[in-house]
């Protein structure tokens, strides 16, 4: 299935929200690039990139629920919020069940059991380097935590100068 109908009801679902819009588009694009480069079978990189659409669909939920969207809260909002698109959108129930679980693991760190995981918790941590300015100690606390490939290392290497 092409990602492009998600990509738009996703648009949807942040409608008049730009800034949570251009964020996922951006982790999409990092997680496309880095899961091509580092040679992701197709069923795994269509995973990873369905995920990489989604992964914070749980903040407009927890900010209504608890007034509040910290990564723990997107992470338990989260999971439910993606299935119910997916299954509207009729995506396979083995891809579905995939990316709920990493939607509701992007922000742990620990326990990664894959590379769509690992990559996906790496181009969400390339986009909020930048978007949150980041100062140098705190990126390099999160390049260490968070990168192991060789494509996002160097793109974080690139972007800010870290290794």
């Amino acid at each position: 299935m092409d990602n492009n109908r998600l990509i738009m009801a996703m648009i949807s679902y942040y409608s008049g929200d730009p800034k949570r819009v251009q964020h996922f588009l951006k982790v999409y694009q990092f997680a496309k690039i880095i899961g091509e480069e580092e040679r992701l079978d197709k069923n795994t990189q269509y995973i990873l990139e369905t995920a990489a659409i989604v992964h914070d669909i749980g903040i407009k939920m927890a900010e209504e629920k608890w007034g509040d969207c910290n990564g723990k809260l997107q992470e338990q909002e989260g999971p439910a919020e993606a299935e119910k698109l997916l299954k509207t959108l009729e995506y396979e129930p083995e891809v579905t069940r995939r990316v709920s679980y990493l939607v509701g693991h992007h922000h742990t760190y620990s326990g990664v059991d894959g590379m769509d995981y690992r990559i996906l918790l790496e181009a969400d941590a390339l986009v909020n380097i930048y978007e949150d300015n980041l100062n140098r100690e705190a990126a390099h606390h999160l390049y260490e935590a968070v990168f192991r490939t060789k494509t996002g290392k160097k793109l974080c290497h690139k972007l800010f100068g870290l290794n």
